[in-house]
């Protein structure tokens, strides 16, 4: 199944989603101005490696805290911290890895979400194009490793043969090991030892800046949202990578030039935005509905809580002629094949609990969860699934990678004191900002006013600085923000 990769580098943020067959199978965005929020107004955090200072050690959690000059400390639990004992152990304990006041050097694992601080670990790896690099060995870790998607017998012994020859080499880490990620399968051996070499110089550079740096300061950071795109998203079944902004599409390029030339020719500018251009806006703005309209007819709803997510099948106006079994089998595995697509385009994490509609017969319920699993399979993220209780209802565990799209984008509504939402005032900004840009390519030329409710107004003016180069690079010249009588969600853009 040939994938395509569009990215829309707006004023605000960087979009990027994955169609295959006409369908949006992936999205992401990451905000570019604006970091009242912290790391959650900003690049992503993970893969940062951080010279932290411990500043609580806790027992009873069997973990730490760890300063990382982010608004709270980070999370260091025991399983992440094991590689900084003498002698790891199941009986390890963590004040046998940490002591408070200690420097210490971690990466980070997981942004902050909500009230809870980033996800640490003192088991710092580095990603490169083909392989992750553990620098630092735990005691039983294995050398080598391959990735879970890497599943044809012949291919993983190709590649432990090539890691083996790997760790003989010279000019390497002494004693890292290897993790061969998907993007390997077919690679030289010469290909692999440039990527380690690359991985070895990025730890060699950390390595000297932490000679002289004071904790808590960040050592390294990961690539920006373009170039991670390219490294971890662009692979032998991506056609195109289609990308609306010219200093974007270059980085892309130059991303490509260093690491795998063979993608660049994949890379196109297009001069529109490219999700207006694959009609993706209005079914990005209905992920934030709970209601997911079926083409028979039928519903799902996905709720979430603090502790779950619940997704409801509902069969609706539907009716399959014949019985009722028919019917409910129908609609489950229609379902099923868009359940998956939603957890991933929402971003959903955690437990999630599935009520599909009731079946009489065992094989019925089998082939729903095997389509469930098959929707499932394109995820990146770690996923797995029961099998279906007597009930219809089918648990699934999906590893937390990012903030659920609802919580980035909305807000809690304090009219209806929490029972609700609506789009968070920079939300509304940065669809103000697409629209600015949509008005001043059919008006080239002349001033944009842009009027909105005084909260939105307030930040956009806040952030003039960082918008109006943005948008200036995009073709809008001068633009006015202007507070008017509007509810925080409407707005008026038009040329003046």
């Amino acid at each position: 199944m040939t994938r395509e990769v569009l990215i829309n580098a707006g004023a605000g943020e960087i979009r990027v989603a994955v169609v295959a067959e006409g369908r949006l199978q992936e999205l992401s965005f990451e905000r570019t101005i604006g970091g009242e929020d912290g790391a959650r107004g900003c690049y992503s955090l993970v893969g940062d490696v951080i010279l932290g200072r411990v500043s609580r050690v806790i027992a009873g959690m069997q973990a730490g805290f760890v300063d990382v000059r982010l608004e709270r400390a980070g999370f260091l639990a025991l399983r992440e911290a094991k590689v900084l004992a003498k002698e790891p152990s199941d009986d390890t304990q963590i004040s046998d890895c940490l002591r408070e006041g200690e420097a210490l050097l971690v990466q980070v694992i997981k942004d902050p979400m909500g009230e809870k601080g980033a996800r640490l670990t003192a088991g710092v790896t580095l990603a490169g194009r083909m392989l992750v690099m553990t620098p630092v060995m735990t005691l039983g870790q294995p050398a080598l490793a391959l990735s879970r998607r890497i599943v044809a017998e012949g291919a993983r012994r190709e590649l432990l043969a090539l890691g083996e020859k790997l760790l003989a080499m010279e000019g390497l880490v002494p004693g890292a090991g290897f993790i061969f990620r998907t993007a390997a399968q077919g690679a030289t051996l010469e290909e692999l030892a440039q990527d380690a070499r690359a991985l070895a110089e990025t730890w060699a550079c950390i390595q000297d800046k932490r000679k002289t740096a004071r904790a808590p300061s960040t050592l390294y950071h990961d690539l920006g949202p373009i170039e991670r795109t390219m490294r971890d998203v662009v692979r032998g079944d991506v056609g195109r990578v289609l990308i609306d902004d010219a200093a974007a599409c270059e980085a892309a390029k130059a991303y490509c030039r260093r690491a795998m030339p063979g993608a660049e020719s994949s890379i196109e500018l297009v001069k529109e935005p490219v999700f207006s251009l694959y009609g993706l806006e209005d079914e990005i703005a209905g992920l934030a509905h709970a209601k997911i309209e079926l083409k028979s007819g039928a519903w799902i709803t996905i709720e979430s809580t603090e502790a779950l997510t619940a997704i409801d099948v509902n069969s609706g106006r539907f009716t399959q002629s014949g019985s009722l079994e028919e019917t409910s089998i129908s609609v489950n595995l229609e379902a099923a094949d868009e359940i998956g697509r939603q957890i991933r385009l929402r971003g959903i994490g955690g437990l999630i609990v599935v009520d599909f509609i009731h079946l009489a017969e065992s094989e019925h319920a089998a082939l729903v969860v095997a389509a469930l699993e098959k929707s499932l399979a394109f995820d990146r993220a770690p996923v797995q699934l029961s099998p279906m209780s007597e009930f219809g209802i089918v648990a699934i565990t999906r590893k937390r990678v990012r903030e659920p799209l609802g919580r980035v984008t909305a807000t809690p509504c304090t009219a209806c004191q929490g029972s609700g939402a609506s789009l968070s005032r920079e939300s509304v900004a940065l669809a103000i900002l697409r629209r600015v840009e949509r008005e001043a390519r059919a008006a080239p030329g002349q001033e944009i006013l842009a009027e909105a409710a005084p909260e939105v107004a307030e930040w956009l003016n806040a952030h003039r600085d960082e918008i109006t180069p943005a948008l200036a690079r995009r073709g809008a010249g001068r633009v006015i923000f202007q507070a008017g009588d509007f509810a925080r969600e409407h707005f008026d853009v038009r040329p003046v």
